[in-house]
């Protein structure tokens, strides 16, 4: 491969070279002989002159050759065209598309590794191509709904783009690429840009650069500290400035793996991360589009260290929905797979809290929200840990139990509220019926509340109508009328 770019170069020199002879007056001769050697050239002995080039600077040579045939290419896709018109330009851009496709077959069959001066130009060139400003978002007045993303946009360039991603990742994942010489090249700045293109609307660019990203953490250690910054701070700003950003499921896809391969006990920047950046992403009304991810991400920190379960559940209660019955059904699924990796004892710390949203959810008026929180009585795992500490949650959950099988309109919601009654009637009857005896005086109370209420609104309603026909003006409420000598003086304008 280095032999094409090196023969490329020198035929046009080759070609010049044989041009040349003597000059216009000179008559034919023969070749005039040799020189002899001089002394001083053989040495003392008389060496002969014809000695060979040393194989150190030919092989010297032949590298410096082979940089100057690649960074030259290299140089030339450095060029950048515009595709929004598919028109101009037409020859140089399939020029440039060839030449990117050739040195991505080249680096993939290398057997030598690149030099400092290729590195350097490989970099230069990727910077030339990929980071670009994205055109300002147009959205329109309509709201898109939670779990689905907008109409996915195709950038006309990615014919070309596609090579550059692809020449990077041979890049980065090549062994003849020094990962420390590198680094010196694919510094922060390089990465802090290249972070910035998640956010394009092009779902075929975000999935190379979720590769990319990926392997770059990998081989390059020195950047990894500066990667889980940027990324926090990307989540920062879309939880609490902008609100949106097309990258956010890649971004957790690529750190779902990095949490994999946190060591254990983890750090406690780790920690933060977890709770500063990736349980506030529950906020969004967007939530619904990388949600399978974040959850993927937030398990994995649990299985790490299951002590994080009660810090999760208290995090989800913190930004429950209230008002959006859609994203309490996804919240109710995550709240799910968090309990499966729960302990008792944290369980304990967080179960009030936890059951007084599970009891509001029962009560939910929309019967996918009431029917999914009865669901949870069909996971093995959490019921075992119901029935351990049900003399505190069965007081809390039966009244709206109840609630639902006296006044709930849905039939299948009132169908598997009597189930769950069931099961808690299967174990302890006792508490059960003490549970019941208690909401019959609670209910008593409240009708006794809601008659006195009604009566002191209807004795009002009857003292406003007598005081509305028959009015009466107290004496002491009198106000005394304007002395006679007053005049009224209009105010002067100044």
């Amino acid at each position: 491969m280095w032999k094409q770019f090196i023969g490329k170069l020198s035929w046009k020199s080759m070609k010049s070279s044989s041009g040349g002879g003597g000059g216009a007056g000179s008559p034919p001769a023969k070749p005039p002989p040799p020189p002899l050697p001089s002394p001083r050239e053989n040495g003392a002995a008389g060496k002969p002159s014809g000695s060979p080039t040393s194989p150190a600077a030919s092989a010297g040579a032949e590298v410096r050759s082979r940089e100057d045939a690649f960074v030259q290419k290299v140089n030339i896709c450095c060029a950048v065209y515009d595709f929004s018109d598919r028109g101009r330009d037409s020859l140089e851009k399939e020029r440039k598309r060839q030449m990117l496709m050739s040195l991505v077959d080249c680096i993939g069959a290398a057997e030598e590794p690149l030099t400092e001066t290729m590195i350097a130009a490989c970099v230069r060139m990727f910077a030339a191509n990929l980071f670009r400003v994205f055109p300002p978002k147009v959205r329109s007045g309509t709201t898109a709904s939670e779990t689905e993303e907008d109409e996915p946009f195709f950038d006309p360039c990615w014919y070309h783009l596609q090579v550059v991603y692809e020449f990077l990742l041979r890049f980065v994942t090549s062994p003849l690429v020094d990962a420390k010489v590198a680094r010196k090249y694919v510094d922060n700045s390089f990465v802090s840009k290249l972070l910035d293109l998640f956010d394009s609307d092009d779902p075929r660019e975000r999935d190379c650069l979720k590769t990319i990203l990926h392997r770059i953490y990998g081989k390059f250690m020195g950047n990894r500290p500066f990667i889980r910054k940027a990324v926090s701070n990307i989540f920062y700003r879309f939880v609490f400035e902008t609100d949106h950003h097309n990258g956010i499921a890649e971004l957790l896809e690529v750190f779902g793996s990095v949490i994999s391969g946190f060591a254990k006990p983890l750090k406690e920047e780790h920690k933060l991360f977890l709770w500063k950046a990736l349980i506030p992403l529950h906020k969004p009304k967007s939530v619904g589009v990388y949600l399978p991810q974040l959850t993927y991400c937030i398990t994995q920190f649990i299985e790490k260290e299951p002590k994080l379960s009660g810090t999760v559940i208290r995090g989800l209660l913190k930004y429950w929905p209230v008002t959006n019955s859609q994203k309490e059904m996804m919240f109710l699924g995550e709240l799910e797979e968090v309990l499966e990796l729960t302990d008792m004892a944290e369980f304990q710390k967080c179960m009030l809290p936890l059951f007084q949203r599970i009891a509001s959810c029962l009560n939910s008026s929309h019967f996918q929200v009431a029917e999914r929180a009865l669901f949870l009585w069909n996971n093995e795992h959490l019921f075992d840990m119901i029935s351990q500490n049900r003399q505190v949650i069965l007081p809390i959950v039966y009244p709206a139990l109840e609630r639902n099988t006296r006044w709930h309109w849905n039939q299948s919601v009132l169908n598997v509220t009597m189930n769950v009654r069931k099961m808690f009637h299967d174990m302890d009857e006792r508490l059960l019926l003490a549970c019941q005896n208690n909401f019959e005086e609670e209910e008593e109370k409240r009708a006794a509340t809601e008659e006195r209420r009604r009566l002191m609104w209807e004795q009002l309603e009857r003292s406003a109508a007598r005081g509305y026909h028959q009015p009466v003006i107290a004496a002491d409420v009198s106000f005394p009328p304007p002395p006679s000598s007053a005049r009224l003086v209009a105010p002067t304008v100044t």
